[in-house]
């Protein structure tokens, strides 16, 4: 990427060296963790796509992008442990 110059008013860059300093860094530290810290759609999409892969090489089974995107995670976890809570023996039975 070509090297340019940014204009930021010098309220933003005022902000960005104090927030800097308080963490014993450069501005330039700072934006770097900052841009480390927020990846962009594409690098989030590439994540996505390397997570589902991951899932499916560790699941066996091959669940489209369609299917991955209407699990219900939290969903299924509490009907397990509602199950699991249900088949568990009654206090009462001892």
């Amino acid at each position: 990427m070509a090297n340019t110059t940014i204009q930021v008013t010098k309220q933003t860059r005022d902000h960005l060296a104090e927030l800097a300093a308080e963490r014993g860094l450069s501005i330039g530290q700072l934006v770097d963790v900052l841009v480390a810290a927020e990846p962009t759609a594409a690098q989030r999409a590439e994540q996505v796509a390397a997570a589902r892969a991951h899932a499916r090489k560790v699941i066996g089974v091959d669940i489209t992008d369609e299917e991955f995107a209407t699990l219900d995670v939290l969903g299924n976890l509490r009907r397990i442990a509602a199950e699991k809570v249900l088949a568990m023996p009654s206090k009462d039975a001892a």
